[in-house]
């Protein structure tokens, strides 16, 4: 950290506002904390008042009370993903064995993990080599395993049909909405963790379907998803024999949905 006057503080908040930074207080102080002397805070102000996320400067986003480690280009986790611990403990319980797809950073697992009863397994997975390297730093703690691939792909074929959640913050923004995306994500992060197809659920429908057949009975799935493609979803979910339900944040506008395999022979008639 280095040491700056009140009046370099100052001028660095007023840069930072200048350039549209909402919170400037706020990012100033961190700045300020991240930068090991005045040379390394000056980069820092220049590098952010081009936009860059604030959360790449300082190498870590705070996510459900911890700093989780960010590369630039790694998917920063929001706030609002929040909502997909709070579903995702709630179906789950102890002994649990956990999946986290479109890992990015490995924020889920990890806040997660602080909050289930000794979980039996926990794995993540992410396309992005990038994201799989950051990830396995963010949870080597853990001891929890790290693939890179698509979806479930590099999972063991000894899980199908045994795991008792599976959770992922796919991307769900549909490709022509892309565009109205804040510049910081659309233009520092990595498309693949974004893009969702043409109505926003090309990955998650992948994920859904093949979710039935990696979910032990009883187990469920838990998604993060826009508000207006709730119905979509629920009848791809309902199509392949998961049991949906929506869970909404007034507060942050997120929208989560849980989907349970049943125990019964209906469900069962998936298995094949």
């Amino acid at each position: 950290m280095t040491r700056v006057s009140a009046t370099e503080q100052a001028a660095v908040v007023t840069r930072l506002r200048s350039a549209g930074c909402v919170w400037a207080e706020e990012e100033a102080a961190l700045l300020v904390e991240a930068a090991a002397d005045a040379q390394a805070l000056a980069a820092l102000v220049d590098r952010r008042v081009t936009g860059e996320p604030l959360e790449y400067l300082l190498g870590w986003a705070e996510f459900c009370g911890e700093r989780i480690g960010v590369d630039s280009g790694v998917f920063v986790p929001r706030a609002r993903t929040a909502l997909l611990v709070e579903a995702a403990t709630a179906v789950t319980g102890p002994g649990a064995r956990v999946v986290e797809l479109c890992c990015g950073s490995g924020a889920l697992t990890r806040a997660l993990a602080r909050r289930l009863v000794v979980p039996r397994l926990l794995a993540a997975v992410d396309l992005d080599p990038a994201a799989v390297a950051c990830a396995r730093r963010n949870l080597a703690g853990l001891a929890v395993p790290v693939f890179v691939g698509d979806l479930f792909d590099p999972l063991p074929a000894a899980w199908r049909g045994g795991l008792d959640l599976v959770m992922a913050n796919a991307p769900y923004v549909p490709t022509a909405e892309l565009i109205m995306l804040p510049a910081e994500a659309r233009q520092y992060e990595a498309p693949v963790a974004l893009d969702g197809g043409s109505d926003g659920l090309a990955v998650l429908r992948r994920v859904a379907v093949a979710a039935a057949h990696w979910l032990a009975p009883g187990g469920h799935l838990v998604v993060e998803v826009g508000a207006g493609q709730v119905d979509a979803l629920r009848a791809v979910l309902t199509e392949v024999g998961l049991v949906a339900a929506v869970v909404h944040d007034e507060e942050t506008g997120a929208t989560a949905m849980t989907a349970r395999r049943p125990t019964d022979v209906a469900g069962r008639r998936h298995e094949n």
